[in-house]
């Protein structure tokens, strides 16, 4: 399987070259990410369920005040029989059956959430939605939103993007966090949920290469024998 070439842009929007990409990653067929859309929903959906801080809870009658003395004799009244104000069925009483604190969290391996990774980028680079840009033209290396949206904007339009820097360009992070359409990550934070719910990937040319190095297995050649 051959790798994948993607362009590179300056900061103003203008090619400046290509860089390979590996095809494991980026180059897998529309075909094979269809019939791996269930992994990748998997993975969606334990991600979210991790983010849930499962501190809800209600009160049930152990917790409510009250209610200790039978509210009328057992018969006699014509009335149903009851035991206690503090029971479901009266205002003010307990809640049935609601919510109690608990851990969503479901177990993935980490094979699993490294191949929906690749998927859902392929997906992407196939639709031409994979983009790498070789900075945002920072002056001095100072942080600047309006460079950064001038370097973003030929490539991505109006569309939601996720933009992958590298950390060690602070300046580039702080640049890109305040535009509403764009949500920025390092390069190690890149994860399945933030390319899905995007529609462009906007690699930094730093932030391409960490991602590379870091998240990349590489396979080392077999050694031949003599």
């Amino acid at each position: 399987m051959a790798n994948v070439s993607l362009k590179v842009t300056d900061a103003k929007g203008k090619a400046a070259g290509k860089v390979d990409a590996p095809a494991e990653v980026f180059g897998i067929s529309s075909d094979d990410v269809y019939a791996h859309v269930p992994l990748v929903h998997q993975v969606v959906i334990a991600q979210l369920a991790a983010a849930r801080q499962g501190t809800h809870q209600v009160k049930n009658r152990a917790l409510i005040q009250g209610g200790g003395k039978k509210p009328w004799k057992q018969k006699g009244t014509g009335r149903a029989r009851q035991g206690s104000i503090r029971s479901p069925q009266f205002a003010g009483g307990a809640i049935a059956h609601g919510p109690v604190p608990r851990d969503y969290s479901q177990r993935t391996p980490k094979k699993m959430k490294a191949a929906a990774l690749r998927f859902v980028l392929s997906d992407r680079a196939n639709a031409g939605r994979v983009h790498v840009v070789k900075n945002f033209g920072l002056k001095n290396d100072t942080p600047s939103t309006k460079a950064a949206l001038a370097a973003l904007t030929p490539l991505v339009d109006n569309r939601f993007a996720t933009v992958v820097v590298s950390r060690e360009n602070l300046n580039e992070w702080m640049s890109v966090r305040n535009l509403t359409n764009v949500h920025v990550l390092f390069a190690d934070q890149l994860n399945t949920y933030d390319v899905v719910t995007a529609e462009d990937v906007v690699f930094t040319q730093d932030g391409f290469e960490e991602f590379l190095n870091t998240r990349v297995e590489k396979t080392v050649p077999e050694e031949k024998e003599a």
